[in-house]
């Protein structure tokens, strides 16, 4: 088994499981770890189960971007409450998560994607942001080293970041600390059903009694969910990402264009992804879910490169059960820890791209390179609503590469909808039945 290099060897959370508890959580990354943490703080005894390790997919192979810019209507106003609670946390953790205003820049090569970014502007009007359109002059006044190559751009000077891969765990053991029971290599092979609801789930490890229970498994939540009868349309893509070794400080932020994106990094060096591109396997999933993703790939901005097959025991691939009993090996321990490889193309591409950017600087050197699933949905953003077929479950998946940033707020909420606690949010747009009751699928921006 290999590991992120931000993982320690050994497994840190290997408490002892209950027999019973008031809320199961199922995946241990951003969302699930909030959602712990927020339900305890309510006086609930909440048990987190990970087949891997805390945050060792997504949770912590993302950008660290933490932004309300570019999001859609719906997720704004949780967007707007995540930062708050970013702020918060981070002092819970004496300032060991990274966060940090910087403000994110969407770059424009055209006057029009200035104009789309304009659009997005209108719509967000009545939110309170600080985005705001920047001319030519205005991008050479805030990125001085960077070359004249774009004609605007959408700026927001109030967005933040994080460093993923030391905000997920530390959100780990300050939930811990508070009694939040996690256990790590502990795959969960399906629900417990009594008289048609859920009484817990079935573990590896035998049973925990539980009449409420989180899936927030990212990219393996659609293969739990149909073992039990329940298909939602949600595939993984994976992106690649890379950081740089220290460089000069050429721009202290976070900014994208339809190439690339960087942020600078505490550490001196900078994070580098592309902007748009991503791969999808190819496996039953894809080719059963391709009809309702045809809006979304119609509306264009997204460049998703289709490969042959999914790597053996991936959620989609060509191999991986989609059948399993509760007492025999489940898909999820076959592949305890979703640990792409990234593209070396790509990877070798990046750096240049940044020399371009900000001519004078030489291409960084590459200290490490990965990649990550993101599970999609789609109309880009994800399902957070209890299901209807599975009483007793509540779904929080399909982040869209959002998961992050907003997954402060969406713990909140989750851990406020178990409870049976107003959301405090509009959750109509994420509803768990959107793609089966005849709706119009609108999907949210490109940005």
């Amino acid at each position: 088994m290999s590991f992120p290099h931000w993982l320690p060897d050994a497994p840190e959370h290997t408490g002892a499981l209950p027999d019973a508890c008031d809320l199961v959580i199922i995946g241990g990354g951003v969302i699930g770890v909030a959602t712990a943490l927020y339900a305890r703080r309510a006086g609930l005894s909440v048990v987190v189960l990970d087949k891997g390790r805390v945050g060792a997919e997504q949770s912590t192979r993302n950008w660290g971007w933490i932004r309300t810019q570019g999001r859609d209507p719906a997720e704004i106003p949780i967007s707007l409450e995540s930062r708050g609670l970013w702020a918060d946390l981070n002092r819970d953790c004496q300032g060991r998560l990274g966060i940090a205003t910087v403000g994110v820049t969407y770059l424009a090569k055209s006057d029009t994607t200035l104009l789309g970014y304009q659009d997005w502007l209108e719509s967000a009007r009545g939110h309170g942001l600080d985005s705001r359109i920047l001319s030519r002059r205005d991008l050479r006044a805030l990125m001085p080293q960077a070359a004249d190559r774009w004609a605007g751009a959408l700026h927001t000077p109030s967005d933040m970041r994080g460093e993923p891969w030391a905000a997920v765990p530390e959100l780990a053991r300050l939930a811990a600390r508070e009694g939040v029971v996690i256990r790590e290599g502990c795959a969960v092979r399906g629900l417990d059903m009594v008289a048609g609801r859920v009484a817990g789930v079935v573990t590896e490890h035998g049973r925990i009694r539980a009449v409420r229970v989180v899936l927030a498994g990212g990219a393996w939540s659609a293969l739990l969910m149909a073992r039990h009868g329940v298909r939602i349309p949600q595939l993984s893509v994976r992106a690649t990402v890379l950081a740089t070794e220290p460089v000069p400080d050429v721009q202290a932020g976070a900014a994208t264009d339809s190439d690339f994106a960087w942020r600078r990094r505490d550490d001196g060096g900078y994070t580098l992804a592309p902007s748009a591109y991503s791969e999808l396997f190819i496996g039953p999933d894809a080719i059963r879910h391709t009809p309702v993703y045809l809006k979304l790939l119609a509306k264009g901005g997204f460049q998703v490169v289709p490969r042959l097959a999914a790597p053996r025991g991936y959620p989609d691939a060509w191999t991986t059960p989609r059948r399993w009993r509760n007492d025999e090996q489940s898909p999820f321990e076959r592949c305890r820890i979703l640990d792409p490889a990234p593209p070396a193309a790509k990877v070798a591409q990046l750096p240049q791209q940044f020399a371009a950017a900000f001519p004078g600087q030489p291409a960084p050197k590459v200290s490490r390179a990965w990649a990550g699933m993101i599970d999609v949905l789609p109309d880009v953003v994800p399902i957070v609503d209890h299901c209807a077929a599975l009483p007793g479950l509540t779904v929080a998946t399909g982040m869209c590469g959002h998961g992050f940033g907003i997954g402060p707020a969406f713990g909140r909420i989750v851990a406020d909808m178990v409870q049976g606690k107003p959301a405090g949010h509009d959750m109509h747009r994420f509803r768990f039945g959107r793609f089966a009751d005849g709706s119009r699928l609108t999907p949210g921006p490109n940005l």
